[in-house]
């Protein structure tokens, strides 16, 4: 028995949108790789533990009754305290950075299955959600029945990285975004300049880990469960949505333009993957899927300068 064009486009475009607003999401947490990685050239391995730190804590509020928004709020606030310690850690204990971040997201494991009294922390059926509260506002049900689940999400992710992105062109235009920059860049010379490049460090890596624990969390309440788990392979996910930004949109543009394309990076790495499953690829390939993704997009620029070069004239062969 065939199947008619209109029984694989239907899946296959459901399959499409719930990756689109997956990458929005997720497109909160590359935000927050992004400042480490790029701007401040840390390497923060934090964000593994971060991420679901930040869906946890907003799991076990919401079973308990707390306003959705709310615990996004202190799942923020959380996130912001492993930023914090993993900062200390660094500038005042003297630990490399790298091993900061790796010290901080093995204890987040441990901390996170504390904080939900077990590996995971379903959602009821009668808990709201963000998700839940757009869609009553834009009564999406009553539009869209199979897809209103998707297009709440994509709309929530939308508006909070609408918001995330403004609200950080504005900060890093300011004095103490200024130095957090300048910190990246050349941190002896911001150091001459009197910049104290410790605080600048932890403020980054507080902003950051906070926008990470943020994404944990509204993905946590698109999938309406928190896990310990749900952080594995967040950093690269974040790398590889920066790099796939970076590469599709290049580095012309203005700063916001850049965040936005860190968003875009992390959509059109979802969609890759959705892609790659609906032809039927195991889902137990997904990392190793990952790992070529991040691989292909790192060799892209490579690849380009050499192209380059050669099609270049050498100043000899030139008459």
């Amino acid at each position: 028995m065939f199947l008619s064009v209109s029984d694989f486009l239907i899946p296959f475009s459901g399959a499409m949108l719930g990756a689109v607003s997956q990458g929005v999401l997720w497109g909160i947490m590359a935000l927050g790789v992004y400042i480490t990685f790029k701007i401040l050239d840390f390497p923060d391995m934090t964000v593994d533990g971060s991420f679901a730190l930040g869906g946890c804590v907003s799991a076990v509020l919401i079973v308990h009754g707390v306003d959705p928004l709310l615990s996004l709020l202190v799942a923020v606030l959380a996130g912001m305290l492993a930023g914090l310690i993993t900062g200390v850690l660094h500038t005042k204990l003297h630990i490399p950075g790298i091993l900061s971040g790796i010290l901080m997201m093995l204890a987040l494991y441990s901390i996170n299955l504390h904080i939900m009294g077990g590996p995971n922390q379903p959602l009821g059926r009668t808990s709201t959600t963000v998700m839940n509260i757009i869609n009553k506002i834009f009564h999406l049900s009553d539009i869209l029945k199979d897809n209103a689940t998707s297009v709440s999400s994509l709309v929530t992710g939308i508006i909070f990285s609408g918001a995330l992105i403004a609200i950080l062109y504005w900060f890093f235009g300011t004095e103490a975004g200024s130095a957090i920059r300048a910190t990246g860049d050349n941190e002896r010379m911001s150091r001459a300049q009197g910049i104290n490049t410790d605080t600048m460090k932890i403020l980054a890596l507080m902003i950051s880990n906070g926008l990470v624990a943020l994404s944990g969390g509204l993905v946590m309440q698109q999938q309406r469960f928190g896990d310990v788990s749900m952080g594995i392979g967040a950093i690269v996910i974040g790398l590889a949505s920066i790099i796939i930004g970076e590469v599709i949109f290049s580095k012309k543009f203005s700063f916001w333009f850049t965040l936005l394309s860190v968003v875009l990076g992390s959509v059109i790495y979802r969609l890759i993957i959705a892609i790659v499953l609906q032809l039927g690829m195991k889902t137990q390939d997904m990392k190793l899927l990952s790992a070529v993704v991040v691989a292909v997009a790192l060799s892209v620029p490579v690849l380009k300068k050499n192209f380059t070069r050669k099609k270049t004239p050498a100043p000899s062969e030139e008459k």
